[in-house]
């Protein structure tokens, strides 16, 4: 997943109000985060229904990579608010 990729992901957290809290959720789960991203790739067949599969397997091999993982938390506490 590229910064290219979380600027929509991003700009809906904020708009909901929920950029912070994803933050800390990513950041507190740590290693468990590959393990949701597991589950992730189980639940796509659900998960299309809401999301396309191209967005949900991107944000999944986001969390099996620690660094992208931080790096999308950065984006997340750093980048500014758009409307």
């Amino acid at each position: 997943m590229n910064r290219k990729t979380w600027d929509p992901l991003v700009k809906t957290l904020r708009k909901l109000q929920l950029h912070e809290f994803t933050a800390a959720f990513l950041e507190a789960l740590g290693p468990v985060n590959v393990l949701i991203a597991q589950m992730i790739y189980v639940s796509e067949p659900v998960l299309s229904l809401f999301v396309p599969p191209e967005q949900s397997q991107d944000f999944a091999t986001t969390l099996e990579d620690p660094q992208d993982t931080a790096l999308l938390i950065d984006a997340l506490r750093t980048s500014s608010p758009k409307s």
